[in-house]
């Protein structure tokens, strides 16, 4: 995943926050904003430390990381995503996790 695909900002996950739409299952809550003019999507990724300990809230995100570079190609490249792990994340693993992830993304009409 190549760094201009990444949300780092503060400011910038406010503002899918507050604009965009946010849909959820047991695993994953996913917000999405539309971006004009936007070439490639972007996807922040926020795991609490009541996940767990590091290596699993790494893990979960190695596994989300994954799973968008497996669906690169599927997915609308003018949009920014937020992808919040929930606790139950935690005991997935990846095949899982990625099945849950497209689930979500599904619902949120986040597919070409």
């Amino acid at each position: 995943m190549k760094k201009s695909q990444r949300i780092k900002k503060n400011q910038e996950f406010q503002t899918v926050f507050k604009q965009g739409r946010s849909v959820a299952n047991r695993q994953f809550i996913v917000y999405t904003l539309k971006k004009q003019n936007q070439e490639e999507f972007r996807i922040g990724l926020s795991v609490s430390k009541k996940v767990g300990n590091a290596v699993a809230r790494n893990r979960i995100k190695r596994y989300i990381r994954q799973s968008f570079l497996e669906m690169k190609d599927e997915i609308k490249p003018d949009q920014d995503y937020v992808i919040i792990a929930r606790n139950q994340a935690a005991t997935l693993d990846f095949h899982t996790a990625k099945k849950n992830l497209q689930h979500v993304l599904k619902i949120a009409k986040a597919f070409k």
